[in-house]
Order: structure tokens, then C-alpha cells, then sequence
């Protein structure tokens, strides 16, 4: 829960544990959970050789960033080029995955994921492309590109690098979202943000936000199928979801101006929503907008009440709010000073016309005299 100074006269609030899966907002941010990576592995460093030309000769070890932190070896030989899946097709390969001391952590005979949607480690996404149809391959793979700092309890510990050996068995085009029954787009959908909700709690926000948008294109396609009205019900429930989950990742990058359209695009269909109100309210207290985040807040107190939360968060902004404002009240006070009353009337008489000095009166007028005077002479003179 949002946390407030210790100098304010308001109870210090300790983490709450009371929000559901889908309310992300206040885990750590990358800095705090991130520790240093792995150091390579010495057994795991293949040569840098690039692929065999022939087609059956097995391939050398390729370095598929050229960082050498992911790395692709043929065992058995595809059909070809040509067979290599594209981005956006759905795919299916047979997945054993181990550690560096050789124990098994993950075995998929059918795993089934779209290419490029990062529905899987971004090992598998990256390397996949590379390979052909029935090839058999193993993939040497960094933490950084499996589960990173984080791991996965409780089997794959923190920054741990992983073996896979990947066997691409068919790849088709994805399904059309048009022809999708509703189970069918709720279900595609919901993967999609289950999988930014990884990507969140990996601290990635980027690929977190990429998640949410295809979860949020999918609810958003147009369909030639009729819906329910549970289904349609339940497909707003996702948009609202994946909208929320996508405003705190903005929030975490600061992008504040997209934090705040995607709250505002949860308020047209929810103007109640708690979670989009308090997301709201302090994507306009980090710009420093204080007098419109406070009434934000306080109507999300009003529906909420007993949210120590909201309450924590909205007292933090009422004392920014106050500070600023006498901030402001001093500054201008200096600016424009506070002058006594004879030193405003001196001020005031000193800008009249006839306080003007004598002789500038004086040199002016003969001025406008002479010239007169040459203005005669040169008529009689014609």
C-alpha cells in the first residue's frame, strides 16, 4: 500500500495484502528487485562459428543476438528454409527445458503459442523463428531471456540460465478474431493478460504493455459471431482489466499522459471503478496536479470508505497541496512586495505630467518654437 512520510501526523500504512492478481500497482519497481545478472556459464560458451551451407549437415553453434547470451544449435536438420514459421502464426514444438546442473524444470510434448506475441520466454519467441520444420535444436539461453531475476518457484531460481531442446512440430496461421465464439476470444484474451501480468511481476513493463495490447485488441475486434449478454459482460470485464493492468504499467515507465487516457477509457464504462480513480488520481499528483487529483480521490474514498489506501494516498496530497499553495503565497508575496502607503502615493505622483522636471518643459517648448520660427523664414523666403 502507498506509503505516507513519517512526518505527517497520519498512521504509516503497511502492505495490505488485500488486492486481487489483477491489481498491480504497487509491486517494487525494477530497481529494487533487480540484482546483478548471472555470470555466463563457462561449459555453456559454444564457438562462434556461423551455420553449415549444406542442407542435412548439422549447424555449428549460431549466435542469434551476436551478444553471445543466446545461442541455437541444430541436433536433427528441417525441411528447409522455406518451412521456418512466421510471426504471427501459431506454433507447436516439444519443450525440455533444464538447468546448468542438468535437472529437468519444464516438458511440453505439444506446447502451443503464438510466434512474436511473447506468449513464452523470449528465448523460445526469438529462436523458434529460426527453426525449420521437424528440426530438432538446442538453445543455449541466459537468464535475461528465461525468467531472469525473478526465477520461477519454486524449481528455476533467480538469474538462471536454462538448455532447451526445442523440436518444431507444425506451425498454421492464427485463428480469424472475427470468427472466435465468445468463450473462444474471452479465453485468447485473458492468456494475453495473464501473460502481462508475468511480464509485470517480472518488472519488464514494456513487454507487460505489450501483453495488454493485444489482449485488448482481441476483446476489441469485430466479430461476425453473435455474443451473449454474460459473454459480452465478461469481455467488458477484460477490457476493464487489461485497461487498469495497462495504466499502472504506463505508470511505472512515466508515461503519464498514456497512464491517463487508459483510466479515463476505464471510467467510460465504469465511472465507479475504484482501481481507475486511484490510478488516476496519482498520475495527476506525479505531474504535480494536485487540486484536480484530490477530488478524484476523494470520490474514490467516497465509494470506498475503509480503503486505508486511498485515505493514506489522498492525506499525502492534501499536505503536497497545502505546501505548495504557501510555496506559491511566498513567492508571489516577494515578488510584488508590500510597499507603504506614502511610498505608493510618492510613486504615483512621480509619474505625473506636471512632474515632470522644469527645464525639460522648458527645452521642449523652445524646440517646437524654432521650429515654427524656420517654418516662416523659409515661406518668405519662397
Amino acid at each position: 500500500a502507498a506509503q505516507l512520510d513519517t512526518a505527517e501526523d497520519f498512521e504509516v500504512l503497511e502492505e495490505e495484502g488485500e488486492e486481487d492478481e489483477d491489481d498491480l500497482s504497487e509491486l517494487p519497481p525494477l530497481e529494487d528487485v533487480g540484482r546483478p545478472p548471472a555470470p555466463p556459464r563457462e561449459d555453456a560458451q559454444p564457438p562462434e562459428q556461423g551455420a553449415g551451407d549444406a542442407a542435412g549437415e548439422p549447424q555449428e553453434w549460431l549466435d542469434v543476438l551476436g551478444s553471445g547470451l543466446l545461442k541455437k544449435k541444430t541436433l536433427v536438420p528441417g525441411q528447409g528454409v522455406d518451412s521456418r514459421p512466421q510471426k504471427g502464426q501459431d506454433v507447436t514444438i516439444r519443450l525440455k527445458a533444464t538447468l546448468e546442473d542438468g535437472t529437468v524444470v519444464e516438458e511440453d510434448p505439444a506446447l502451443t503459442f503464438t510466434l512474436g506475441d511473447c506468449d513464452v520466454m523470449q528465448a523460445l519467441d526469438l529462436c523458434v523463428q529460426l527453426l525449420e520444420m521437424g528440426e530438432t535444436a538446442l538453445i543455449v539461453s541466459d537468464a535475461k531471456y528465461c525468467y531472469g531475476a525473478q526465477g520461477r518457484s519454486p524449481d528455476i531460481p533467480p538469474n538462471a540460465s536454462l538448455t532447451l531442446e526445442v523440436e518444431l512440430l507444425a506451425a498454421r496461421d492464427a485463428p480469424d478474431l472475427e470468427l472466435l465464439s465468445g468463450k473462444e476470444k474471452i479465453q485468447l484474451a485473458n492468456r494475453k493478460r495473464e501473460r502481462g501480468n508475468f511480464f509485470y511481476q517480472q518488472a519488464d513493463y514494456v513487454l507487460a504493455i505489450n501483453s495488454y495490447d493485444i489482449a485488448l485488441r482481441i476483446v476489441g475486434s469485430s466479430s461476425k459471431v453473435d455474443f451473449s449478454p454474460e459473454e459480452e459482460a465478461e469481455l467488458l470485464d477484460v477490457k476493464v482489466k487489461c485497461l487498469n493492468n495497462l495504466a499502472a504499467s504506463q505508470l511505472k515507465l512515466d508515461h503519464f499522459k498514456a497512464a491517463l487516457k487508459s483510466c479515463n477509457l476505464v471510467l467510460e464504462h465504469q465511472p465507479g471503478n475504484i482501481k481507475a480513480l486511484f490510478r488516476k488520481g496519482k498520475v495527476l499528483a506525479q505531474q504535480g496536479e494536485y487540486r484536480e487529483a484530490i477530488p478524484i480521490l476523494k470520490a474514490a474514498l467516497k465509494l470506498e470508505p475503509s480503503n486505508k489506501t486511498i485515505h493514506a494516498e489522498l492525506s499525502k496530497l492534501v499536505k503536497k497541496h497545502a505546501d505548495q499553495r504557501n510555496v506559491e503565497t511566498e513567492m508571489y508575496r516577494k515578488m510584488l512586495g508590500n510597499p507603504s502607503a506614502a511610498s505608493t502615493s510618492r510613486k504615483c505622483k512621480d509619474k505625473l505630467p506636471w512632474s515632470i522636471p522644469w527645464k525639460w518643459l522648458f527645452g521642449a517648448t523652445a524646440i517646437a518654437l524654432g521650429g515654427v520660427a524656420l517654418s516662416v523664414v523659409i515661406a518668405a523666403r519662397n
